[in-house]
């Protein structure tokens, strides 16, 4: 059980108060920043681009700037452009969220010379952590394992590397082996090498996918963990040297290298295990002089080894699980330790209750490639009930557009234990209804009911071994609950505009509940 304890936060002299907070981030991450600064009685700046002026975020904060058009590089990326919505609405700190500039350590830099807090880490933790070689280095003078692996010579002027001393270090690692971008992630700049006649053609293509992606080519060779496990640490630093973690999530349930479903406590590991990793990831955090939230990645494999896979410089999209599994505010937290205050905790006073799932609902269709589904959002009924969490930007009527990423929600669960929250997850997702666009929610439920995800045996190629070739199979159950929904949202729409208004404007526009579905059809229905 979490124990009650002192929070030196609210009562220590801090270096730098923080007024006013912009958000240099859209969507649901947005969202949660505003709200935490509104409970703590600070002002909010949101900024947005042109097509997102009537988004939540917009709505919640309390100004809003547009900064440019829809395009992020002209919007979202803009660090000059953000800088000065800051000093023009007096924001006195910026929150990045994830992604977009959160790990850039440009603008962290160029926050500080403009005289605004960063909520993030320095620019050169950052900077180190960001280049996964030289975060390599870092971890291996910690004394934190990594995975085996070996830098590459310089290729020549036109991106071709010597091919014996590629195989040479190949070699040196093992077969099979990654292929993997010096800067950036998600999957990009990266390819599983089988055997040595392969090496150097993969290691070309990565580097140039790398370098369209984040503008440096540099890649490195690391050897290939078969099927394992993805566990993170939760961790959080201060500028007075403290450093705890916050225990684990396994995020090994991942889509070409994205995370769909986290959960925690990760189902593999022991009492001691999860000692020794939480550890290994203070020693990481203590190694750099981290301040504030963050993740030590590591893979872990069957033989129950682990290896330190990358830092990440920021929140994680699945914060909320470890929230609420600790009963801590980690956004809450970052503000203040960016005013230069302590950490509310010691690791001591950190513990976990429950478990807890989080499933990352996307607008986009698992039966066609998992592509995105654009258009306005015609009907939206989200799940409630006990241990139930929405993090969601959107709402009913908002439109999903082709240049942002389409998540429309995180769905996250807490139950007394992990059976609980799978069938709270399951009963969660068959809750929901959305119209106008296509969702992986029905991806979603079949991913929990499989027999291997209750067991816990969980590998990062889970997917690919037990869903290769999904389809979706709605029951007749759902069809009729969606059915239902929309003919009440129809009604409810009816009543808000007055008596006979929804017939007459039925009559005069020929319009029905179905014909306002866009895509959606009900099976035996239309």
């Amino acid at each position: 059980m979490i124990r009650k304890i002192h929070d030196p936060s609210t009562t220590e002299e801090v270096n730098r108060p923080i007024h006013r907070v912009l958000i240099a981030n859209r969507g649901e991450i947005a969202v949660r920043v505003i709200r935490a600064c509104k409970e703590l009685g600070l002002g909010t700046v949101a900024v947005c681009s042109e097509v997102d002026q009537d988004a939540l975020h917009a709505e919640l904060a309390d100004v809003a700037v547009t900064i440019g058009p829809a395009e992020a590089a002209d919007s979202y990326l803009r660090a000059d452009r953000i800088l000065e919505a800051a000093q023009a609405t007096d924001a006195d700190a910026i929150h990045p969220g994830y992604g977009f500039l959160a790990e850039n350590a440009g603008f962290a830099r160029a926050c500080a010379e403009a005289g605004i807090t960063f909520i993030g880490p320095s620019p050169e933790v950052i900077e180190q952590m960001g280049e996964k070689t030289a975060a390599r280095a870092i971890m291996e003078e910690a004394g934190v394992p990594v995975v085996p692996g070996a830098l590459l010579p310089e290729p020549d002027a036109d991106g071709v590397y010597p091919s014996e001393a590629v195989l040479e270090a190949a070699r040196g690692v093992g077969f099979p082996l990654m292929v993997k971008a010096a800067f950036g992630g998600g999957g990009k700049g990266m390819r599983r090498v089988e055997t040595e006649d392969q090496v150097v053609g993969a290691c070309e293509a990565a580097a140039r996918e790398a370098r369209k992606a984040f503008g440096d080519g540099t890649v490195y060779l690391e050897r290939f963990i078969e099927q394992p496990r993805h566990i993170e640490f939760q961790i959080f630093g201060d500028r007075h040297g403290a450093a705890v973690h916050l225990f684990e999530r396994e995020c090994s349930i991942q889509r070409r290298h994205q995370k769909i479903i986290e959960e925690t406590p990760s189902p593999a590991l022991d009492d001691d295990l999860r000692s020794r990793m939480g550890q290994a990831a203070v020693a990481a955090a203590r190694a750099v002089g981290y301040e504030g939230a963050g993740t030590v990645e590591f893979l872990l494999g069957p033989d129950r080894e682990f290896y330190f896979l990358e830092m990440n410089t920021r929140l994680q999209v699945e914060h909320p699980v470890t929230e609420l599994v600790t009963g801590m505010d980690l956004v809450r937290t970052q503000i203040r330790v960016a005013e230069g205050r302590p950490l509310p905790w010691k690791q001591e006073d950190i513990a976990s209750r429950g478990h807890a799932i989080e499933c990352r609902l996307y607008a986009e269709d698992p039966e066609n490639g998992f592509m995105p589904s654009l258009g306005p959002i015609l009907l939206l009924n989200e799940p409630t009930g006990p241990g139930v969490r929405i993090d969601s930007g959107v709402r009913q009527g908002d439109e999903v557009s082709m240049f942002y990423d389409p998540m429309i929600a995180k769905l996250s669960l807490h139950g007394v234990h992990r059976a609980a929250a799978i069938d709270r997850a399951i009963t969660a997702l068959r809750e929901y209804a959305v119209l106008g666009v296509t969702t992986n929610v029905e991806y979603l439920i079949d991913i929990l009911q499989e027999p291997a995800f209750h067991n816990g045996d969980l590998h990062t190629g889970f997917l690919e071994e037990h869903l290769p070739d999904w389809t979706g199979d709605r029951g007749e159950d759902e069809d009729l609950a969606i059915a239902v929904a929309a003919v009440n949202e129809f009604a409810r729409l009816g009543r808000r505009a007055g008596p006979g208004t929804a017939s007459v404007a039925a009559a005069e526009t020929n319009s029905t509940p179905w014909s306002e579905l866009g895509r959606f059809r009900l099976r035996g229905l239309d």
